[in-house]
């Protein structure tokens, strides 16, 4: 007989999220306890944080991935994937990063196991496509054959140098526009 799976539950909410548009705490640790008697899987621990899914740093995520890194528990379970993240980029960091570190990761609104074969493979081709945005990205934000981009300034070079100049002498921004001001300089 196998032993059972030791999982650590991870909930999120954020502040700016509409009520309508998450589930609560209560909601996903319902949903996590739920999963783990069906499953026969051990809570560990449930970890949570109440912060933002466009960053990985949360404390709280953290440690439930310190927590698996270290031989505590095998997964980290989650009512829903976007409660991990919002960004298909830290997503695809976060997948690597468990493959590389032997844990799984299981959403449970998306049916998502990373132990199963097919979820693996999904995740896969998935974190593939995504670690294609940021090259993307980067090539879009550089110059076309070598031209600059964007507007041209229109602070003559000789004003902008004296700015910066009052600047590092410790001139308040607004000092130095009342100086330009009184000598009638746009």
């Amino acid at each position: 007989m196998s032993r059972p799976r030791p999982v650590i539950g991870y909930l999120r909410t954020a502040p700016r999220e509409l009520p309508q548009d998450r589930p609560s705490l209560d909601q996903q640790r319902a949903g996590i306890v739920d999963a783990v008697e069906e499953n026969g899987w051990v809570l560990v621990s449930v970890e949570q944080d109440q912060r933002s899914g466009r960053s990985l740093r949360r404390p709280g995520l953290q440690r439930a991935l310190g927590a698996c890194r270290e031989g505590s528990a095998e997964a980290i379970v989650v009512a829903r994937l976007d409660r991990l993240t919002y960004s298909p980029a830290d997503l695809a960091q976060l997948m690597a990063g468990a493959a590389r570190d032997g844990l799984h990761i299981v959403a449970l609104k998306e049916g998502l196991d990373t132990a199963e074969a097919d979820s693996a493979q999904s995740l896969r081709i998935f974190t593939e496509a995504a670690s294609w945005i940021p090259s993307a990205l980067e090539r879009a934000a550089r110059p076309l054959s070598g031209r600059p981009r964007g507007r041209p300034s229109s602070t003559p070079v000789e004003v902008a140098e004296r700015i910066r100049s009052m600047r590092r002498e410790g001139t308040t921004l607004q000092a130095i526009c009342d100086v330009l001001n009184d000598e009638g300089v746009p």
